[in-house]
């Protein structure tokens, strides 16, 4: 396969999001020819709004950067291995307490601006239709890969894809928070000087809030869309979903107050939502946990009943929107190669992992393994003790009852025989650095 760039064609990329931009880098990197094949902007996905490599759609944290969390673990594994996207996330990294957050808009812009402009990589702008019959290819097109991309994986698999929902938050102007209302503060930190813009509630203003959430009218779902709203990715359900699960869900939820003081009262509020910064000019600041698929002037109705954002400018509103992911387990091998089809790789939300930091992950390791096939050597399997092996064995483990997407978490380690809680996961952490050390010096 040849390239407009006259360079012989090693891997062809489907898809520049986060696990294809980080797959194309470690292939690149390795002085090794791209071709990455994105649709956007011509054929849109109606949740990206830009068309920028990368666009982080549904919030702009990456997770936490604690390295006793399983998603500060996973970013310790991701940068001894060269993750670019990580790398660049801290450069553009906002204020969000223990999270990792970046300014969503230059964070895109310096990855497209990198991997447009570099020699070794043939950008074509158009929809993948179907998968490239020869060469290799990994397929990182994402979980709102276009119909006609779908149809033709679905033809070539032979079995059914899987699907849920996702939703995305809203996104307010700064200047329009009330802040002799709304307060900065970290949980448990000290007052005033927080990463997080605090709106507290007394219980008064929080029945009033979910009474008026749980009758707003939300966006008309079809028939099928009904039925399968089982299967919204529980990180990601949209608020009036979880309200409609108990009058205190949200409170244990995402208006959770613990490690909170409202400075106006010297108390615990009732309820509290959170705003988390999103760009570096601290302009803009979105809802934390507050996705949601209500109507856009019922959003704008409710959301401006939560004290400091009565007057709230919304500069982007919360929206639901159609997920796909493959069955992996049945598909997949823990190198994501096709078990039916050894030389195309799957990565990122279609291969069955969620989450920013998890999809990056992936990327990386189908790029990896691109380039050892290149090589002629054998693909990499990931030890299940190191986070990053324990995700994929997760995902390729042909005994699961139901496949449902996953983030990196402690729960999917085995562990160590009678040890629980803090004990249990001291243990996960200490033997998966042990591991990772050993398995990064056998590379």
């Amino acid at each position: 396969m040849t390239s407009r760039k006259n360079k012989t064609i090693g891997v062809t990329v489907l898809g520049a999001g986060l696990a294809g931009t980080e797959a194309v880098y470690q292939l690149i990197r390795r002085q090794i020819p791209v071709r990455l094949v994105e649709m956007r902007p011509k054929h849109t996905t109606g949740a990206h709004t830009s068309d920028q490599f990368a666009e982080l759609v549904c919030s702009n944290s990456i997770g936490s950067n604690l390295p006793d969390r399983a998603s500060g673990l996973l970013k310790e594994e991701l940068r001894l291995l060269g993750s670019y996207i990580i790398d660049v996330a801290y450069k553009y990294r906002v204020p969000a307490g223990n999270a990792l957050a970046v300014d969503r808009g230059a964070f895109a812009r310096e990855i497209t601006r990198y991997l447009k402009g570099h020699t070794l990589i043939d950008f074509v702008n158009d929809e993948a239709t179907e998968i490239p019959d020869d060469g290799l290819v990994i397929v990182a097109t994402g979980p709102l890969t276009s119909p006609t991309l779908l149809q033709s994986i679905k033809k070539k698999l032979g079995i059914g894809h899987l699907e849920f929902f996702d939703a995305i938050a809203p996104l307010v102007s700064t200047e329009s928070i009330n802040m002799e209302i709304a307060f900065k503060a970290d949980r448990y930190g000290e007052g005033d000087k927080g990463d997080y813009i605090n709106c507290p509630m007394n219980k008064e203003q929080y029945l009033a809030f979910v009474d008026a959430l749980l009758k707003a009218e939300r966006i008309e779902l079809s028939k099928l869309e009904k039925e399968e709203r089982k299967k919204f990715f529980n990180a990601c359900q949209p608020v009036e979903i979880i309200a409609e699960s108990g009058i205190d869900s949200l409170r244990f939820g995402p208006m959770k107050p613990v490690g909170l003081v409202d400075p106006n009262t010297g108390k615990r509020p009732y309820a509290v939502v959170q705003l988390r910064q999103d760009n570096l000019l601290a302009s803009l600041y979105n809802l934390v946990g507050f996705q949601t698929n209500l109507k856009h002037a019922e959003q704008k109705r409710v959301f401006r009943m939560i004290p400091g954002l009565e007057k709230a400018e919304f500069i982007r509103l919360g929206q639901m929107h159609r997920n796909s992911y493959i069955n992996a387990p049945k598909l997949l091998t823990p190198t994501l190669q096709l078990k039916k089809d050894s030389r195309i790789m799957f990565a990122g939300q279609l291969c069955g992992v969620e989450g920013y930091t998890e999809s990056a992950a992936t990327g990386l390791v189908a790029g990896m393994n691109a380039v050892r096939m290149l090589q002629g050597k054998e693909p990499v399997v990931f030890p299940p003790e190191t986070m990053i092996g324990s995700l994929l064995h997760y995902i390729t483990f042909d005994g699961h009852k139901d496949f449902h997407p996953m983030n990196a978490n402690f729960g999917i380690f085995k562990g160590e025989a009678g040890m629980k809680g803090d004990e249990r996961k001291a243990q996960i952490i200490k033997a998966a650095r042990r591991t990772f050390r050993e398995f990064c010096d056998s590379l």
